[in-house]
This record gives structure tokens, C-alpha cells and sequence, in this order.
């Protein structure tokens, strides 16, 4: 066997595990129309109905890596300051509404406490 023939072989055998073995597995592959056809008809009510909502929290998450790589920072050093700031904002609400429920704990006590005497 010469040498261009043992070349010809092996470019020959690398083209078809490198272009064969990917289509292969596409081929393969079931598209995810067939694999939600797959599901039961509970599963698929699911999913259609929460659709929307996937679609839509995907949508806040480019919005939001859009927004991070806007910043001179890494995105996660981003997204980690923002996320503090989220939690500390939560905080501050969760006070404000503790202060104005113990608040209207208070008047309703003093009303009734006034209203006995």
C-alpha cells in the first residue's frame, strides 16, 4: 500500500467520524415536537399553559444579562450586585409592612382600650 493510499484512508475515515457522527445523532434525535407529542395530555395541558410565563421570565432574563453587559464589571459581578440590592430592597418592604401592621395593631388596640372605659 503507498503512502497517498494510507492517506487517502485516513482523511477518508477522519471525514466520516467528523461529519458522520454528528449527522448521525441528529438524525437520531427525536425533534421536540415529537417528544412533546410523547407526553401525556395532562403534561401537555401544563406546559401549554405555562408557556406564557416561561416566555416571559426568559425574556426578563436577557432583559437583565442585556443590562449587566452594559456595566464595566463581569457579568456575574453584575448580577451579583444587583441581587443585594434585590434582597435589600425586599428587606426594607418587609419592614415598612411590619411597621405598619404592628402600627395598625396599635390604633386598634388603643380604640378598643378607649372604647371599654
Amino acid at each position: 500500500m503507498t503512502k497517498a493510499a494510507a492517506w487517502f484512508k485516513m482523511i477518508a475515515g477522519g471525514a466520516i467520524l467528523c461529519i458522520g457522527g454528528p449527522a448521525l445523532v441528529i438524525w437520531v434525535s427525536p425533534t421536540e415536537e415529537e417528544l412533546f407529542k410523547r407526553f401525556n395530555p395532562e403534561l401537555q395541558k401544563r406546559n401549554l399553559e405555562q408557556r406564557g410565563q416561561r416566555q416571559e421570565d426568559f425574556n426578563n432574563f436577557v432583559l437583565k444579562l442585556k443590562e449587566y453587559s452594559k456595566s464595566d464589571k463581569p457579568i456575574w459581578a453584575a448580577a451579583a450586585e444587583d441581587e443585594a440590592r434585590m434582597r435589600a430592597n425586599q428587606a426594607e418592604e418587609q419592614q415598612r409592612v411590619a411597621a405598619e401592621i404592628q402600627k395598625r395593631r396599635d390604633e386598634i388596640r388603643k380604640h378598643a382600650i378607649s372604647g371599654e372605659k
